[in-house]
């Protein structure tokens, strides 16, 4: 299956503010109970093992109201691990939803606000897939130089079969915008061969390339 990129809806709030409140839940419930949380809870712990840190500061790209890094760092502090998020997304309006309390501004993934090794690592949940190869490439190397330590990419892997499934689950979607926005994600996705052969071009010293539940693929990207 080729890869198709198909503009989501959500990408630029075309809906009403039901609408994209509906599929910003959505949203929540898929990296719930579909593998976000987890993916991302395990590369953190995977730099937080290898590094023996006990705490670490993130921002989070492409943020939304930041349940994904602020779920997976409530699982992380019951092991021990404290970590503290910033959030940043590109609309201040997904921001202003629910920003639970954390650190928030609005700004662009490929030109961060921010000075070198401000973070120890940058992160980025379902973002990769809505960048071309080019833009991806600015983006990690922009990570790579606000963050200490890593970038950690948790995004999709495309497959017929993923696709098969985002469509088998139409009845548990509540918004129009996600009905139109999952099949799209998965069809703009890269395969896991196709993420590698990019990151490689990066300034990162050392990637780290794996594969989590439900098509979900986890990139560390070692300073």
């Amino acid at each position: 299956m080729r890869r198709l990129v198909i503009p989501e809806l959500l990408d630029s709030d075309c809906g009403t503010a039901n609408e994209i409140a509906a599929a910003l839940s959505d949203l929540r419930r898929i990296n719930q109970w579909f593998g976000g949380i987890a993916t991302t809870r395990s590369l953190i712990q995977c730099v937080a093992l290898q590094t023996e840190a006990r705490q670490l500061s993130l921002l989070e790209i492409a943020s939304g109201a930041g349940d994904v890094p602020q779920q997976a760092s409530e699982r992380l502090k019951r092991a021990g691990v404290q970590v503290e998020v910033t959030l940043l997304d590109r609309a201040s309006s997904h921001l202003k939803a629910r920003s639970n309390g954390l650190r928030a501004t609005a700004g662009d993934a490929r030109l961060l606000p921010f000075a070198d090794a401000s973070f120890d690592l940058v992160s980025c949940c379902l973002f990769a897939h809505h960048l071309a190869p080019e833009e991806l490439l600015q983006f990690v190397n922009e990570g790579l130089r606000v963050c200490r330590i890593a970038v950690l990419i948790n995004d999709l892997i495309r497959h017929p079969l993923h696709l098969g499934l985002v469509y088998a689950g139409w009845p548990l979607y509540r918004s129009r915008l996600t009905r139109h926005d999952a099949p799209a994600s998965v069809r703009a996705a890269y395969t896991s061969d196709e993420m590698l052969r990019i990151l490689e071009q990066t300034d990162a010293a050392r990637i780290s390339l794996s594969r989590h539940y439900l098509f979900r693929m986890g990139a560390v990207l070692w300073k």
